[in-house]
């Protein structure tokens, strides 16, 4: 089955699978539109219940909206008004659809888990038993990201089950669950060489290690930096080999196509089947993509106006986050002696990492985005292309820093882009292997920098240094730090800051500090953007204070009306 069908489908299975109750976990409207007795009688109905999990899979809104792993609640990005997650200010609600929607889907998972046990064929349906495993353990990550502790439920419920009023399980109980799961789809899944061409995007082998990678790096390092070193060795053993089986498997690549150069990862974000990048490069040439939610302009539109909410709009990209790219050198701006200083409204933006300029804008440049006229027509950066762009940036508004990642440059309506969502990218695996090795070991070889971290950061910067354990002692540089400024850098405004100051347990330092904007004092902006003048704090342009962190904001507290249902939930301590 075409992948892209899946969604249509799946639409029409969520009757098995959800309902409404007087308590989430149960959500259990009896199962009656398509008659149950008559169901799950061969593999072909349970690939059709599996394919309601893939519109579980996390999408553009998640970055988009105020959504619990969206860099707006982080510092990286700031959206006007501010953000209660980010400063610390939220409040215990009522009801939370993150919590509502994760217990209808997990629902969902046991019970064709359930139904698998009776099929008389078991072996004709493991991958989608399989499948099922590795989407519980997908919600259950989550709601441990969100939540920490919470009820483990590993079947489907009736208004009688005792687990409706269970205690929370343990920290440990709900991850090595996860684990479990994983491991067990692991064993069953296909390699993505041997998923057939009509059922490209499911689940395979690689997906489930390079996850079980992720959730094993996450809860490491929690646990890590909360002070429990034996369990975070072995978890950080799990995400090295399971990252590192990704690596040698040879079944995925970075995307870097030659013909792009060093766009080549900004092409990525927006690779269309119709021409949207200058080498006319189609999606068949993205082997990054693990795991990804897939659109496509033909038949299956994101139906979110990304370009014009990304591009030089709502999010307003922060100073701390423009000033942690290095110099082409290899070096912080405050040890490089290329840094051209912040004088002019583009200095800053010379000598730098690649990515720096194709994530932001740059002022005075010229800019294309979905519009007539405003798109791209020879792709060529030429006079008719100039022509027919937006005109020239100006970087005198918002913060001064201006994003263009995720916006298109060919010509569409608004709501039509259909570029995939990337869940899980190869990019990551690199880069979740290059930490848990530091983290474990305290140290890290140049050999396996070599084969993980270097191979991103040279991506799309040929001729800059490799980060070497030499590079570091000679530049009075710290490893960790710059294992984390390349996380940092490649994985900007994918949501992942937010989860990274968590687990590392620095959000207490990093979110109170200020928002800032870009250097006023002493640079062309005095009398380029002279309006801002009141809100400038030695020498800088300060767009929100006032911020706040306790340790009850690494999680977020349990909706009240879940504990009225429980009484036997316990709220998250200190809320």
């Amino acid at each position: 089955m075409n992948i892209k069908k899946i969604y249509i489908k799946a639409a029409l299975m969520g009757l098995l699978f959800t309902g409404v109750s007087c308590n989430d976990l149960v959500d259990m409207k009896p199962i009656n539109e398509i008659s149950d007795a008559d169901y799950w009688k061969t593999a072909d109905q349970f690939k059709l219940a599996a394919n309601e999990f893939y519109t579980y899979l996390r999408t553009f809104t998640d970055i988009l909206n105020d959504s619990p792993h969206s860099d707006r609640r982080a510092d990286f990005v700031f959206v006007t008004g501010g953000n209660t997650f980010s400063n610390g200010s939220n409040t215990i609600p009522s009801t939370d659809g993150n919590w509502n929607t994760a217990y209808a889907r997990i629902r969902a998972t046991n019970y064709l888990i359930e139904k698998a046990a009776t099929y008389s064929q078991p072996a004709e349906i493991q991958k989608y038993v399989a499948e099922a495993r590795f989407f519980r353990a997908y919600i259950y990550f989550d709601l441990l990201q969100l939540f920490g502790e919470v009820p483990l439920i590993t079947k489907t419920l009736t208004t009688t089950s005792s687990e409706l009023t269970a205690p929370k399980n343990a920290r440990a109980e709900v991850v090595d669950f996860i684990v479990q799961d994983l491991e067990a789809a692991i064993a069953v899944l296909p390699a993505e060489s041997a998923i057939a061409t009509a059922d490209k995007g499911r689940i395979s082998l690689g997906a489930a290690q390079a996850f079980l990678g992720r959730v094993a790096l996450y809860e490491g390092t929690w646990q890590k930096f909360r002070g429990n070193t034996t369990r975070a060795n072995t978890l950080l053993d799990k995400a090295i080999s399971n990252s590192d089986a990704v690596i040698k498997s040879t079944q995925y690549e970075l995307f870097a196509p030659t013909a792009l150069g060093d766009s080549a990862q900004k092409y990525m974000f927006i690779l269309e089947n119709q021409q949207s990048n200058p080498a006319n490069i189609t999606k068949a040439a993205n082997k990054e993509y693990i795991l990804a939610n897939r659109y496509d302009f033909a038949s299956r539109q994101i139906r979110t106006n990304i370009t014009h909410a990304t591009l030089n709009n709502v999010y307003w990209v922060t100073r701390k986050f423009a000033t942690m790219y290095l110099c082409s050198d290899g070096l912080p701006i405050e040890k490089s002696p290329l840094f051209k200083g912040f004088a002019t409204t583009t200095s800053e933006f010379e000598n730098r990492d690649n990515r720096m300029r194709y994530n932001l804008m740059i002022d005075g440049r010229y800019y294309w985005d979905n519009e007539n006229p405003g798109a791209r027509t020879t792709w060529k950066g030429d006079a008719t292309d100039i022509a027919g762009s937006r005109g020239k940036h100006k970087s005198n508004a918002n913060s001064g820093y201006a994003n263009q990642k995720w916006a298109t440059e060919r010509r569409l309506d608004d709501n039509q882009e259909g570029y995939d969502y990337p869940v899980i990218r190869y990019a990551e695996v690199l880069l979740n292997y290059a930490e848990a090795v530091y983290e474990r070991n305290g140290s890290i070889s140049d050999a396996d920098l070599d084969r993980s971290l270097n191979l991103v950061r040279n991506r799309v910067n040929k001729a800059m240094p490799k980060l070497s354990n030499a590079f570091v002692s000679a530049n009075g540089l710290d490893m960790r730090n710059e294992i984390r400024r390349e996380r940092n850098i490649e994985f900007y405004f994918e949501g992942f800051r937010r989860d990274d100051l968590m687990r590392w347990k620095t959000a207490e330092t990093e979110l109170p500090m200020d928002i800032q904007g870009i250097a006023w004092t002493g640079t062309a902006y005095e009398t380029y953007w002279s309006g801002i003048k009141n809100n400038i704090v030695g020498g800088i342009y300060r767009i929100e204070t006032s911020r706040k962190w306790q340790e009850r904001n690494y999680l977020l507290p349990i909706p009240s009306q879940q504990i009225q249902l429980n009484p036997n939930l316990v709220q998250n301590t200190g809320w």
